[in-house]
């Protein structure tokens, strides 16, 4: 079977995929999964530049990443940048230093591909989907919204709310200030009541994608390590969300650490969480079912048709 490699550049990390394509049933056979934290996204908020240590960071994980990709013999890799690349004016610059050092070609998406191929993904595999259902992506930089059915995305959106922009624009400190939450809070209303009545209709089935959910589903599981298989799947309810965050809001970054979040998300987990307890409470969905997939499962399998030609 062909194997493919797609690599999701995100804001605050670098995700990493490696799957198989079997083309007599048309899908995709997960082999590893790898992550890096590169904080991309670190200043451009401000500066709207991605500056010389995050592009450093960035180099760095894609060779590593390169030498994974190379030592399991994968046919095609693709790579996508998102919400920080979009946002920086020295993009193009990035762009070409990675592909210089490192032979690794990106593609830049819009914010609406974002979506598309983040509902795409994070729906592989699963068995019974509802008539409709919504699937959210809480990134570093910026969120998506998708409402879709069995056929597909129907509408979606991205919203510029996202972990790494609103601690940069609204934190001081860890634990924030009680101003500082308010802050971030009325930014996250404002961005989600928006849409609202685009999406509502998909509120009862809700997908939720990215390292905020899952990681509340490790928390809240007392899990030692990132266990996919009790994490893919699991229920975060309101009342999870809630508890959670309620607590991360009084924690200082090692007790934050100390409860199970891993390192490189110790300082983004009050606002990630606050994004998706937000999302919750405006548009009345009582839980989310975590999906460790997501756009870099979304870009396999467009890409893996390619194979079908």
């Amino acid at each position: 079977m062909p194997k493919i490699a797609t690599i999701d550049i995100g804001t605050n990390t670098a995700l990493l995929l490696i799957a198989e394509f079997d083309l007599a049933t048309k899908q995709l056979h997960t082999i590893l999964n790898q992550i890096e934290v590169v904080r991309l996204g670190q200043g451009v908020d401000k500066e709207r530049r991605i500056t010389a240590e995050s592009i450093s960071r960035l180099v760095l994980a894609m060779a590593k990443f390169k030498s994974t990709i190379q030592a399991h013999g994968v046919e095609k890799t693709y790579a996508v940048a998102t919400s920080a690349m979009r946002d920086a004016q020295n993009r193009d610059d990035v762009i070409q230093t990675v592909q210089e050092q490192t032979g690794i070609d990106i593609e830049l998406l819009k914010g609406e591909a974002e979506a598309d191929m983040t509902f795409l993904g994070a729906t592989i595999g699963w068995r019974n989907l509802p008539k409709k259902f919504l699937v959210i992506d809480i990134g570093g930089g910026s969120t998506e919204i998708a409402l879709g059915d069995q056929n597909g995305i129907i509408d979606g959106v991205s919203l510029n709310i996202g972990a790494v922009r609103l601690v940069e624009r609204c934190f001081s400190t860890i634990p924030p200030k009680p101003a500082e939450l308010e802050a971030a809070k009325d930014i996250i209303t404002k961005a989600l009541s928006a849409p609202l009545s685009r999406f509502i209709q998909g509120r009862e089935s809700v997908f939720a994608v990215a390292g905020t959910p899952a990681t509340l589903a490790k928390v809240i599981q007392k899990l030692p390590d990132f266990l996919p298989d009790r994490i893919h799947g699991f229920e975060l309810t309101y009342a999870h969300v809630h508890s959670l965050l309620d607590a991360f809001s009084k924690s200082t970054t090692e007790q934050i650490l100390e409860m199970g979040v891993e390192p490189g998300r110790e300082d983004l987990i009050v606002v990630g969480t606050m994004i998706l307890h937000q999302f919750m409470r405006i548009f009345g969905v009582p839980s989310v079912r975590v999906s460790i997939q997501g756009l870099r499962y979304g870009v396999a399998a467009r890409k893996a048709n390619e194979f079908l030609k």
